[in-house]
């Protein structure tokens, strides 16, 4: 299914979930705007994952538990919801796949990313509300120029070959969160990645709860029992007690899910 084929999103619903009102059109101010906005509101979580409960893709699913039900989701469910809205703001979006490259990582790991880029008449930007606490707050553009964001910095170079690497700066330099190429990736193909990504039994995303927010203020991740908060620098970090953590989720967070959910949720302690 094509872009301009694919089903639109009640616009209105999503904007009062995300806290945007007013005139919004398709230029760089408003892609940035909305970015943050869906980033502060909608936070990256996989807890339907955790539980064996199906996730589904289409637009109808995502509205249902996203914006009606007022949860989150990992990144195939954020970014495919935020280019439905871009879409129906009257941006031009791609959809493309990425393989992260994690700190250590002792081999290439498969396209289970999903990230966006944005056409403006003044250039091509990667938009990616769907990275969790280490992705980008604002819009990064495509020709290569660093986006000083609160807090961070990100970046993408083009490597031999043509593949893309997008680049977060930490206290050791410039160092790569993920790659990837800039041929359009299709729904099916989203589909085989969210299948592999959400039971495949090493599968972090099935193996451990994580639930993550990003703002101006604070980057925040609750991954098992373990809360981090990172604001700029400064991170602090402390375990949860079963009770915190369901508090975290629904109050912190602003999950609306029940206390048996989230218990359900948490590993086994070993």
């Amino acid at each position: 299914m094509s872009a301009d084929s694919a089903p639109t999103l009640e616009l209105s619903r999503y904007l009062a979930r995300v806290g945007v009102a007013g005139p919004l059109a398709p230029d760089r101010a408003t892609l940035a705007r909305l970015h943050r906005a869906h980033l502060a509101a909608i936070p990256f979580e996989n807890l339907d994952v955790r539980l064996g409960r199906p996730v589904g893709l289409d637009l109808a699913s995502l509205e249902a538990q996203l914006v009606a039900r007022r949860r989150g989701g990992y990144c195939f469910q954020q970014n495919s919801l935020f280019a439905a809205a871009l879409r129906a703001v009257g941006f031009s979006v791609a959809t493309l796949e990425a393989r992260v490259r994690p700190p250590g990582a002792p081999a290439q790991l498969p396209r289970t990313h999903m990230l966006l880029r944005v056409e403006l008449p003044a250039g091509a930007w990667l938009a990616d509300v769907g990275f969790g606490g280490d992705g980008p707050l604002d819009p990064v553009p495509l020709d290569g120029t660093a986006s000083e964001q609160p807090g961070d910095a990100f970046r993408v170079v083009t490597e031999a070959g043509g593949t893309i690497a997008l680049q977060r700066r930490g206290e050791a330099g410039w160092a790569d969160l993920y790659a990837f190429r800039p041929e359009p990736a299709l729904p099916v193909d989203f589909q085989v990645a969210h299948h592999f990504t959400s039971t495949f039994p090493r599968s972090p995303f099935v193996t451990t709860l994580t639930v993550q927010r990003a703002t101006p203020a604070a980057r925040e991740t609750l991954r098992g029992r373990t809360l981090t908060v990172r604001r700029g620098a400064e991170v602090e970090s402390r375990e949860l007690a079963d009770e915190e953590v369901v508090a975290a989720v629904r109050e912190r967070f602003g999950l609306d899910v029940t206390a048996e959910d989230v218990l359900a949720a948490l590993p086994t302690p070993a």
